[in-house]
């Protein structure tokens, strides 16, 4: 298959990596133009400097002919904005990555069918690995019905630990994810503002934890409201 990267971010270069390594041919378009060259002494595949959320720049990648579009920058809008126009370019399969849980409605409301869910992919393998492993861990063996969800870190909530959050009981962070790393969490991490919180909630805690963090937001928009007047 013939298979077009927008982005190369951590994440997109991996998926690169792995396509040439399975016979794929790829092409990888990024607007840093230091970083391509860079990668073309490592990988052995296409580069287009550019835009990827241009048709233009689409066209050009998607040549004669071209099976798939991955976008793999780290913005959602981006991503989104990419896979529609790559639809109207002509690809096949379009598949951006969407991090912001939130985003999902608009997604299936755009009909972006095939998306990259990389926070919820790993948080539900920790979730199968500790249900099969430890009979204990989160109580996940009589909670088959855990939601994993995605929430993000405001500025109230930059600083405390995770015990600080005081948490509904049904509630457990699985994993944080900061920048392009994910790491699994204790309850003395401390955190930082941006963070992305890998969260299992029961269903009948998801309410109550949708408000703990709408409070965070709304408690850092009355701030900046306040600074503003």
């Amino acid at each position: 298959m013939r298979i077009v990267i927008i982005g190369a971010s951590r994440f997109g270069i991996a998926t690169a990596e792995q396509l040439i390594e399975n016979g794929h041919e790829v092409v990888l378009i990024d607007k840093d133009a230091t970083k391509l060259e860079h990668l073309a002494e490592e990988l052995d595949c296409g580069f287009i400097e550019g835009d990827g959320s241009l048709p233009s720049v689409q066209r050009d990648a998607f040549g004669d002919h071209a099976d798939a579009l991955v976008a793999l920058t780290n913005q959602d809008d981006e991503n989104i904005l990419a896979a529609l126009v790559g639809k109207s370019v002509g690809f096949g399969r379009v598949v951006p990555q969407i991090v912001r849980q939130e985003l999902l409605a608009v997604c299936e409301e755009l009909e972006l069918e095939n998306l990259i869910t990389p926070h919820a992919t790993v948080a539900r393998s920790i979730v199968r690995s500790l249900e099969e492993k430890s009979e204990a861990s989160l109580d996940l063996r009589t909670h088959r019905a855990f939601e994993v969800l995605f929430y993000k870190v405001g500025a109230p909530c930059a600083g405390n630990t995770i015990r600080d959050l005081d948490l509904p009981r049904d509630v457990r962070v699985i994993a944080l994810s900061r920048g392009e790393e994910e790491r699994l969490v204790e309850n003395d991490t401390r955190l930082e503002e941006g963070d992305g919180l890998i969260v299992a909630v029961a269903p009948e805690a998801q309410e109550r934890m949708d408000e703990i963090m709408s409070k965070e937001r709304g408690e850092e928009e009355t701030r900046q409201d306040g600074e503003e007047d």
